[in-house]
């Protein structure tokens, strides 16, 4: 009735085989046999009729959506729709994309937040400088008024100076008036700030739930392993028996999609090389029968397939015996066990004796790593002699929305996924100095290896300097573990990944790419497999990586420079000069904001102002010559205080050098080079 005249012929040649079966009593294992390879070959035949003529009109997959009932009949089907996959695919990505617009506007909302922060400071300021006015105006006027009873003036004077507390008064109120623009620009962003949220929360749950709509559960490709298994195990005479636990946990139909096919090399592989002959069970004591494990769970934002068999386990001797003859290793190389293990995801790699279906032709392992890698996840492999392997492989649970940690390193932005970080810890100085010469870390009683992020990428990127301690992070991957110092830790953050294409994704150590709502692209890294693929590849290692490492705690890159004023505006400018010729800026808008971050940072130079809240330049100064660790710091008070006292008095405080506002830009940048050279020579 459907047309499909080779899928009926041969259900009708299966039930003719069943009757014979029945009817002449032949219920052998072998009939039993023939009749799975009818029904392996009549799945195929449906599978080709699922396949349509023009792969781009009509993907060969269609997601069915169920819609419910809550309450009573909550378990009701109501609705089936069939769903294009490039529809799906298309949808996800839009909602990808309003997120990143999302976090668009919350970065400017924040930076006008913090604009509106200093509006405020702006606000009192200028509050205290009109009171000082108004002060300075009606002492002025009580003293002419005093003289006046003495001296006759013209009255147009007494009218000069009433027309200046007239003016006074009037930039109260317009400073009032801008008070109440502050509060109005404040509250309309107090609101817009719980949208924000509202409108992040109904993304979360599209997102979400267009997630949902494309995972599919692992056990929809369960009949086809069961085929796998079934043929491999016929065409090699050994007898196994495959059990798949878990196939109700869900992954994403692109994830699933091409990691069939290395699941599929992962059973022919136990099989063909794992599992051993019946006589060879039988002799160990073994049931005849192998046994095959695919154990399938979720772990987070992760799902975690361990392929187990009871075989022999990895033949290491001649792993390693197959790798001297192919160049991998030389004749008199002696490498661990998990060194050895690595060598079967070696290209072109093989220890079969002769080209068959299922072994020979060197390619598989390489794949499989790969492609788990191109997704973002890896894979790790357990062996025991006589007892069998096991091979774990850790996949993404989607590819569209996953949790990072952004760091910054030399001056770019990374992403970790944050499934492998353990631990974020600051590690002092000079721990981290003596961590470097021995090239180890030790974290919860653990050595591990100690990697500066930018050294690891190979970069000699701008790094952050002088500081009292840094950010490092425990890492863990698979089996591998290690301890990454970065500059700083910008925090966690949901993002869209994006495709990076067939050139990045199969480089180690990539696992992907976003976009932050600044628009900054951002690599998404897995450092585990950059340093273990380094490891295995010491011909990649950056030249002098070692002696880079090791230096990288007392090397200076760039300056910094520390920018004290309560001025918003010279700080801006001053920052703009600055940058422009390279250094690095931070700023602090007081005294006490500078002391402050001074307990975090050491800055190679200070810009101080003389009048500001709380605690003034001079205090500053006072504060800074008095403490052991910051005393040699050179110090260059700019101020519109020009007068001698001033000068004389900060001298004497201990300041370097004295320049009055508005200053000359080459002069000031000469006296800031100047005292750079001098203290690093002082250094040396």
């Amino acid at each position: 009735m459907a047309g499909a005249m080779r899928l009926g012929q041969h259900a009708h040649e299966i039930e003719t085989h069943i009757e014979n079966m029945v009817h002449a009593g032949i219920a052998t294992p072998h009939a039993f046999e023939e009749l799975l390879a009818h029904y392996d070959h009549s799945l195929l035949l449906f599978e080709q009729l699922q396949q349509p003529p023009v792969a781009v009109a009509v993907v060969a997959e269609a997601v069915k959506v169920e819609a419910r009932l809550e309450g009573p009949a909550a378990d009701v089907q109501v609705a089936l729709v069939r769903v294009r996959a490039d529809i799906l695919d298309r949808l996800v990505n839009q909602a990808g994309e309003v997120s990143i617009t999302r976090s668009k506007l919350e970065n400017e909302v924040a930076q006008m937040r913090s604009s509106l922060v200093d509006f405020a400071d702006n606000l009192v300021r200028l509050r205290r400088q009109l009171r000082e006015v108004e002060m300075q105006a009606e002492s002025q006027i009580a003293s002419r008024m005093a003289i006046s009873s003495e001296r006759e003036f013209d009255p147009l004077e007494f009218d000069r100076f009433t027309r200046l507390q007239e003016l006074t008064r009037m930039m109260a109120e317009s400073v009032n008036d801008a008070a109440s623009f502050h509060e109005n620009l404040a509250r309309g962003m107090e609101s817009a700030g719980v949208d924000l949220v509202q409108q992040a929360r109904l993304t979360r749950d599209l997102q979400s739930d267009l997630m949902r709509v494309r995972m599919v559960p692992f056990g929809s490709i369960s009949e086809r392993l069961f085929r796998v298994a079934r043929q491999s195990s016929k065409e090699v005479d050994k007898r196994v028996n495959l059990d798949i636990r878990g196939s109700g946990v869900e992954i994403d139909r692109s994830v699933l999609e091409r990691m069939a096919a290395p699941f599929e090399h992962l059973l022919r592989n136990a099989i063909a090389h794992g599992v051993e002959s019946r006589e060879g069970r039988i002799a160990a004591g073994k049931n005849e029968i192998g046994e095959l494990l695919v154990q399938v769970s979720q772990q987070g934002n992760e799902v975690v397939i361990d392929v187990s068999d009871d075989g022999a386990g990895l033949d290491l001797a001649r792993i390693r015996a197959k790798a001297r003859s192919s160049g991998l290793l030389a004749a008199d190389e002696e490498v661990s066990d998990a060194h050895a293990i690595g060598m079967i995801f070696e290209p072109g790699f093989s220890t079969a004796d002769s080209l068959t279906e299922l072994a020979g032709r060197g390619i598989g392992m390489d794949i499989v790593r790969s492609e788990a890698q191109s997704l973002g996840g890896r894979v790790a492999i357990v062996s025991e002699a006589g007892r069998g392997a096991r091979f774990t492989i850790h996949l993404p649970l989607t590819l569209a929305v996953t949790q990072v940690v952004l760091l910054n390193c030399g001056g770019t932005t990374y992403a970790v996924p944050a499934i492998l970080v353990e631990q974020v810890q600051q590690i002092k100085e000079a721990m981290l100095v003596s961590a470097y010469a021995s090239g180890t870390l030790r974290s919860q009683g653990q050595p591990l290896a100690l990697h500066y992020l930018s050294t690891l990428l190979g970069q000699t990127g701008e790094r952050t300097p002088h500081l009292r301690s840094s950010p490092v992070l425990t890492l863990k991957s698979g089996n591998g573990r290690l301890a990454l110092q970065v500059d700083e830790v910008l925090g966690n953050r949901e993002v869209v990944i994006k495709n990076i294409g067939p050139q990045l994704s199969r480089m180690a150590g990539i696992a992907g790419a976003t976009v932050l709502g600044s628009g900054e692209i951002v690599l998404i890294l897995d450092p585990v497999a950059l340093s273990e693929h380094l490891e295995q590849h010491p011909e990649l290692k950056p030249r002098h990586a070692a002696s880079a490492s090791a230096s990288v705690m007392v090397e200076t890159v760039r300056e910094i420079i520390m920018v004290v004023d309560d001025s918003l505006t010279v700080r801006r400018v001053t920052q703009r000069l600055l940058e422009r010729e390279g250094y690095m800026v931070v700023l602090a808008k007081d005294g006490v904001d500078a002391l402050q971050q001074l307990q975090d940072v050491t800055p190679a130079l200070m810009l101080v102002d003389i009048e500001m809240p709380r605690m003034d330049g001079f205090d500053l100064t006072r504060n800074v010559r008095g403490d052991s660790r910051t005393r040699d710091i050179p110090i260059i008070m700019i101020t519109s205080r020009s007068a001698d006292k001033h000068r004389n008095y900060a001298l004497e405080l201990g300041v370097n050098g004295y320049f009055g506002k508005p200053f000359q830009e080459p002069v000031l940048l000469a006296a800031i080079k100047g005292l750079l050279q001098d203290r690093g020579q002082t250094r040396n």
